[in-house]
C-alpha cells in the first residue's frame, strides 16, 4: 500500500516536473539570451555569432547580445558555461579546438565538456588552406613533401598555438606524410601569417577567409585546401586529400548550453539556429567570411564533440604535443 503511494507519488511528480518543463520551453525565451564567444571579436566565430544574433532576435522578440570571453586558448569560456544557468538564457559558440582539442591537450581543467556541457547544433566549418611563402619554391603539395623529406627540420610551419586547428592540421599533415616541420606558435593566426608572408616562417595551414586576399594578390601561394571537396572560392586548388589520401582537417563551429538546459529549450534553439542559417541572406554574408553553413540536430553536435576528442587525442599523444 505504502510502497504503491510512494510509486503513484513519484509519478506525479515526474509528470508536474515535465509539465513545468513544457510550459517553460513554451513560453522561452521571457527575457534576453547571451550568446558567449571564447575568442575576441572580429573573428569567424564572433562574425557568426553576431549574424545569428541579429536573426535570433527578430525571430524571438527578444534581444540576443553576444559576449565575448577569449582567454586561455577558450578554456576560460568553456568554465563558464559549464557553470552557467541551464535555462537556455546563457549559450555559447563553440569551436573545435575549445570542445574538441582542449579537453584532451590540457591534463586539469576544472570542467567536463561531455558531462557539463550539450550540443545545440553545427552552425559551420571554416576550411584551411596549405600556403607556403614566397621564399618556398614547391608548387604542389607533392613538391612540398619531397622538398621536407629532403631537407628533414629545415622547414619551419606557423599556427596560432599550441593546440590551435592551424597546429592540428599540421600535425596531422606530418604523420600522414612522414615529413618533419618545425612548429614555431604565435598567439593568433594574424601575427603567424604577417610571418608567413614576409618569409620569416615557410608553412601555414591558414583558414581560407583569412589567406584568400593574398592568395589573390599573389602574396602567398596556395598548395591545397585540407577539406574533403574542392571550394568554390578557389575552385582550381586542388585539395590536400588528392595527394595525401584521406588526410581531412578543418575548423568546425557550432553552438552549446549547459548540460541541466531542458530538451524542450535545447529543441527550440536548434529549430531557429536551422531556420537562420538557411536563409538566403545569412548564407551569403558567412560565405564572404569564408563561413560555410552546416546545421544538425543537437544529439549529432553532442556525439561529434565526442568522436573528435577521440581523434584529437590519438594525434596530441603520437606527436607528443603539450600546452604552452
Amino acid at each position: 500500500m505504502h510502497k504503491n503511494r510512494r510509486t503513484w507519488m513519484a509519478a506525479a511528480c515526474t509528470a508536474l516536473a515535465l509539465m513545468g518543463a513544457s510550459a517553460q520551453a513554451q513560453d522561452y525565451p521571457v527575457k534576453p539570451i547571451r550568446i558567449v564567444v571564447p575568442l575576441p571579436p572580429g573573428g569567424s566565430n564572433d562574425v557568426l555569432a553576431r549574424i545569428l544574433a541579429q536573426k535570433m532576435s527578430e525571430a524571438f522578440g527578444q534581444p540576443v547580445i553576444v559576449e565575448n570571453k577569449p582567454g586561455a586558448a577558450g578554456n576560460i569560456s568553456t568554465d563558464y558555461m559549464a557553470k552557467a544557468e541551464g535555462d537556455g538564457y546563457t549559450i555559447a559558440i563553440a569551436p573545435n579546438q575549445t570542445v574538441a582539442v582542449n579537453p584532451v591537450l590540457y591534463p586539469k581543467l576544472p570542467f567536463d565538456v561531455v558531462k557539463d556541457l550539450q550540443g545545440i547544433s553545427m552552425l559551420g566549418r571554416v576550411p584551411m588552406v596549405l600556403v607556403v611563402s614566397p621564399k618556398v619554391t614547391a608548387t604542389t603539395v607533392a613538391e612540398l613533401i619531397a622538398q621536407a623529406k629532403a631537407n628533414p627540420d629545415k622547414f619551419s610551419y606557423a599556427s596560432a598555438g599550441s593546440g590551435s586547428p592551424q597546429h592540428m592540421a599540421a600535425e596531422v599533415f606530418k604523420s600522414m606524410t612522414g615529413t618533419k616541420l618545425m612548429h614555431i606558435p604565435y598567439k593568433g593566426s594574424a601575427p603567424a601569417l604577417v610571418d608567413v608572408l614576409g618569409g620569416t616562417v615557410d608553412v601555414m595551414f591558414c583558414p581560407i577567409n583569412s589567406a584568400l586576399p593574398h592568395i589573390r594578390s599573389g602574396k602567398l601561394r596556395a598548395l591545397g585546401s585540407t577539406g574533403t571537396q574542392r571550394l568554390d572560392l578557389v575552385p582550381n586548388l586542388p585539395t590536400v586529400a588528392e595527394t595525401v589520401p584521406n588526410y581531412e582537417s578543418d575548423i568546425w563551429i557550432g553552438m552549446i548550453a549547459p548540460a541541466k538546459t531542458p530538451v524542450a529549450i535545447i529543441n527550440k534553439l536548434n529549430a531557429e539556429l536551422r531556420r537562420s542559417l538557411a536563409l538566403p541572406d545569412v548564407k551569403s554574408k558567412l560565405a564572404d567570411q569564408g563561413i560555410f553553413a552546416e546545421t544538425s540536430s543537437a544529439a549529432d553536435f553532442t556525439k561529434l564533440i565526442a568522436i573528435d576528442q577521440k581523434r584529437w587525442a590519438a594525434v596530441i599523444k603520437f606527436a607528443n604535443i603539450v600546452p604552452e
